[in-house]
């Protein structure tokens, strides 16, 4: 996922952001500051939307946000939508970084684990690919 602004400007606000802590007493629970990309995503979205309604509460647990493509969703096809393409929304020219390096940059550990199940995630999909291609050849 694109994020408008470079990698250092976010990772300054982001970093301001976390500095927020201070504001309370550091010993009580909260505010939490998620560092995975799917909950900074999340919480980005809680913002957009009345949470604390039953209709947006229960928008809210309708959303699901995952790191990669777990095992119950790679088998759904995936679709497109044309209004949040990247090269329609942020202007060409201007910086831009992704929000798994940006959580990568404030604290998110996983970022490497989840690059190796993607990699291997994606070669079952090739390999089973070629064989619904080669079955569909030799149906014919």
């Amino acid at each position: 996922m694109a994020i408008s602004g470079g990698i250092v400007r976010q990772r300054a606000k982001y970093e301001r952001f976390l500095d927020k802590r201070h504001s309370t007493n550091p010993r009580r629970a909260g505010p939490w500051h998620y560092r995975a990309p799917s909950r900074i995503f999340w919480r980005t979205l809680r913002g957009m939307m009345p949470y604390k309604t039953a209709r947006g509460a229960a928008a809210l647990d309708r959303l699901k946000c995952f790191e990669g493509v777990p095992p119950p969703y790679d088998k759904v096809k995936r679709m497109v939508v044309p209004q949040a393409l990247q090269v329609l929304r942020l202007q060409h020219g201007h910086r831009w970084c992704k929000l798994g390096a940006l959580a990568n940059a404030v604290g998110w550990k996983h970022q490497d684990a989840v690059a190796a199940l993607e990699a291997a995630r994606k070669a079952r999909a090739a390999d089973y690919y070629s064989a619904k291609k080669a079955a569909a050849k030799a149906a014919k």
